[in-house]
């Protein structure tokens, strides 16, 4: 009960750090752009899932909705 609140209130007090978010990061990674419906896709992406996309969504080719992929 309280034991635990005061050290909580300790530690919050010894540690300086803020809480950043990753947002920024994360849309700055999206590189990889479908022509089509211009929806962005993670460096990271591997050609099954683009594949996938491409399939399921367009009923297009890989390379179609993403001609620079693998270049």
């Amino acid at each position: 009960g309280a034991k635990a609140a005061q050290k909580r209130e300790r530690n919050a007090k010894n540690t300086d750090k803020t809480q950043t978010s990753q947002k920024k990061s994360n849309e700055a990674a999206k590189s990889i752009i479908c022509v089509t419906c211009k929806q962005a896709f993670f460096v990271t992406t591997r050609q099954p899932a683009l594949e996938e996309h491409a399939q399921n969504k367009h009923s297009k080719a890989i390379t179609e909705c993403f001609p620079n992929f693998g270049k």
